[in-house]
């Protein structure tokens, strides 16, 4: 009997994932056409609203580009940028391939074809994809942040606070002593995030005497929540660092921290410890995104796959696949979502009465689609060849505590992942909390894991 009943389900997992790739290869292929349109509906929109063509990563490839002596170059045999011949502080190669290279279904299936093709072609033809070359021109200049928000952005007062100000510096919430501050902890958000999702539930939770003892900064990465969201900014893993450097340890005089991060923002505080190895004194890291790359496969490309795989189950990964595969599909779900957001939260506050819930949503709908779209594929996926060097750097360099939480139920980031980091890492420890996902491993076990907070720090003192 047992066995029956193990073919069964055998069988109907099977039969489960066939219906899962047959439908996802179609709903996708549609996705892939209505992308295409949506990249012609936006230039035109672009050029009657703000009179002037916009460049998208459709656009085609130019094969050399000056500006003021400087030249951009990449190989589009190899589709990545792999030279900028500058003494600018930019550095080209920090820009994911994944921005440009990302083939449709129907090209995916037919990949083998097109590898013999590129290899029949012999000498390889070097480009750069004309909206890196577009978006850089200012920067390489030495522009400034533009404040002018698009016209598919929002425009209200919370998106734009930081156009009225002479300051170009992220948003940051601080709480604590401010005098004789013993200790700085850095709360670091994840993806399509802001500081509230610190600030409203675990800032609150935490005991009075870690309140005189600790002085807490949450941030709004650049490009979220009321921090600048420039047009102009690719988003780069130099730029956020930067920022966090300008806004939080400069200014406030940080001279060694503990840093608490949550998915994408455990990538941002692996290089922000590897960048001040000894002024960290913890690690908390919840459900980092690491996926170790196999021989022979390319990083960006693989990682992209791992993220987002181009499923309609589990619906996670619908969401992951939409905003990581359609540059254009995503902008307007943006257009929906964030240009509207005070809507969506009036609607979550009538029908949740939940502040944190409340919050959480706000913190979802306050980006745009430059800073998702950039920070999604020059953060998570632009890094994968990074990531081992600094995992390698913690291990060897830094003295810190190490510790990983992570959701048995996160269907997003497995929990393969914090194993993965443990197995660079080997005295980290990894903390798997049952029956939570990527994010219930903080809210609605907020007051737990204040507690858990304070007892790492604790034992961190004598690093």
């Amino acid at each position: 009997m047992a066995v029956v009943m193990a073919k069964t389900r055998a069988f109907f997992a099977l039969t489960g994932r066939a219906i899962n790739e047959v439908l996802s290869f179609f709903v996708f292929s549609i996705l892939d056409v209505l992308d295409f349109v949506l990249c012609y509906v936006y230039r035109v929109a672009d050029f009657l609203i703000e009179a002037e063509w916009k460049p998208c990563y459709c656009s085609p490839a130019k094969e050399a580009v000056m500006g003021g002596g400087k030249i951009l170059v990449s190989e589009r045999s190899e589709s990545k940028v792999v030279r900028l011949t500058s003494s600018s502080k930019l550095q080209l190669e920090e820009i994911s391939d994944t921005l440009y290279a990302r083939p449709s279904c129907v090209a995916e299936v037919s990949k083998c074809t097109e590898r013999k093709r590129e290899r029949g072609r012999g000498r390889s033809v070097f480009a750069v994809n004309a909206a890196i070359v577009e978006m850089l021109q200012g920067k390489i200049g030495g522009q400034k942040f533009s404040p002018i928000p698009r016209w598919s952005d929002c425009d209200c007062e919370i998106c734009n606070s930081w156009a009225s100000s002479c300051k170009e510096t992220l948003f940051v919430r601080a709480d604590g002593p401010r005098d004789n501050v013993q200790e700085d902890v850095l709360f670091i958000h994840g993806f399509i995030s802001s500081s509230a999702f610190w600030t409203e539930t675990l800032f609150p939770n935490f005991s009075k005497s870690a309140k005189s003892t600790y002085r807490f900064f949450a941030i709004d990465l650049l490009g979220f929540g009321r921090s600048p969201k420039p047009a102009d900014s690719l988003y780069t893993l130099r730029e956020h660092l930067d920022m966090i450097e300008r806004s939080v340890l400069e200014p406030h005089k940080v001279k060694s921290f503990h840093i608490v991060a949550h998915s994408l923002g455990c990538i941002l505080a692996l290089a922000l410890a590897v960048k001040h190895p000894g002024s960290v004194k913890s690690l908390t890291l919840l459900a980092p995104p690491y996926f170790p790359i196999p021989k022979g496969e390319q990083g960006t490309q693989y990682l992209m796959r791992k993220l987002a795989p181009r499923r309609v189950w589990p619906l996670i990964a619908f969401g992951a696949s939409l905003a990581c595969w359609y540059e254009h599909v995503s902008r307007t779900i943006c257009l929906l979502i964030c240009k509207n957001h005070r809507v969506w939260n009036f609607i979550t506050k009538l029908i949740t009465r939940n502040r944190i819930k409340t919050y959480l949503i706000e913190g979802f709908c306050c980006h745009t689609h430059n800073a998702a779209w950039h920070t999604l594929h020059n953060i998570i996926c632009g890094t994968a060849g990074k990531i081992d060097s600094y995992l390698d750097t913690v291990r060897n360099r830094l003295k810190c505590s190490v510790t990983i939480y992570h959701g048995r139920n996160d269907e997003l980031i497995p929990v393969e992942c914090s194993y993965n980091v443990q197995s660079r890492i080997p005295r980290a420890r990894v903390k798997v909390v049952e029956k939570k996902d990527h994010i219930t491993i903080v809210v609605g076990r907020q007051q737990a894991f204040a507690r858990e907070l304070e007892e790492i720090w604790k034992s961190s003192k004598g690093n």
